[in-house]
């Protein structure tokens, strides 16, 4: 394995939460003079030390790291932002002579990597505002209602099911008065090429994987997680439907905290719905990147010596 890192390329190393990306990272930085760059769309939260799994104070010393908790939470902070944000890091490794190494779950932020974003204006208040009336009026459905009329061409892009999906396209051709179709078509070229950088993707067993997401959560526990939910708490920073506290375990540790919910019960909540979002994660890789290179998470420790 250690052959196809005989070059200076950037490496993408993408997985499921606790599928042990950081240590494959952390030993490819120490082996090739890399520096760590965060690809996970919670680990740059400034308060979520903890559940987010961030590099703990250990790891942080074996070897450079950047974009990890860089975002107080509550602040605006999108996929564009980490792009953007990506750039500037990707230079700086280059003129710091280090070899980048970008690690993370967030399938996303790979995908505008290698693909480029749409240089989509920001969408105003006043078209979001729009946006609200009609979903809270005619429901979410009407979006894609609306698009078969209004902009055949993006219709033809999406699945018109994701509301998500239709309220974004309907807000960028209110906004700009031209098809997020067409945006896309106008989309720069990506930041990294495929062929210019060794993508891996880690894959495991999900028994495996579910035991350490079991033991991980534990470990959380121990290492102060309610902790850290009550200092969000305390600093007015919780919102449970913000991007920013998508934490998972968050909102089952903040109920314990307000509502006295049984600290048990919170607890195997939290590692089911860590076990589902790996499930996610997992199905997301297997769709988009079919070209990454396949690396059994459970033989690290042999791969790299």
């Amino acid at each position: 394995m250690e052959q196809i890192f005989k070059n200076n390329k950037p490496i993408l190393i993408a997985g499921a939460t606790a599928s042990g990306k950081s240590e494959l990272g952390i030993k490819l930085a120490q082996k090739y003079n890399g520096v760590i760059i965060n690809a996970d769309a919670l680990q740059i939260y400034k308060q979520w030390k903890i559940l987010s799994a961030r590099p703990d104070d250990i790891e942080i010393t074996k070897c450079p790291h950047s974009l990890y908790g860089h975002i107080n939470i509550g602040n605006k902070y999108s996929s564009g932002h980490w792009l953007k944000d990506v750039k500037l890091e990707l230079n700086k490794a280059h003129d710091d002579g280090l070899r980048p190494i970008l690690l993370g779950g967030t399938g996303l932020y790979f995908q505008l990597l290698l693909n480029g974003i749409a240089d989509v204006p920001v969408i105003s208040d006043k078209v979001k505002s729009e946006a609200d009336k009609i979903e809270q009026s005619e429901g979410k459905q009407e979006f894609s209602k609306i698009l078969r009329d209004l902009d055949q061409k993006i219709i033809k892009r999406i699945d018109i099911k994701n509301p998500v999906r239709t309220r974004r396209a309907w807000e960028v051709i209110t906004e700009t008065g031209k098809s997020l179709a067409d945006w896309q078509d106008e989309t720069p070229a990506p930041i990294i090429t495929f062929d210019d950088c060794i993508p891996l993707n880690l894959i495991c067993d999900t028994e495996w994987l579910n035991n350490r997401i079991d033991k991980r959560f534990e470990i959380m526990i121990k290492n102060g997680a309610i902790e850290e939910c009550k200092k969000v708490l305390e600093l007015g920073l919780w919102e449970e439907n913000h991007p920013s506290c998508k934490a998972i375990g968050a909102k089952e540790l903040i109920s314990h905290i307000v509502n006295g919910d049984d600290i048990k019960i919170a607890i195997q909540e939290a590692k089911t719905q860590t076990r589902q979002y790996a499930k996610r994660q997992r199905t997301w890789f297997r769709s988009k990147m079919k070209k990454w290179l396949k690396i059994e998470a459970s033989e690290i420790q042999h791969n790299i010596q």
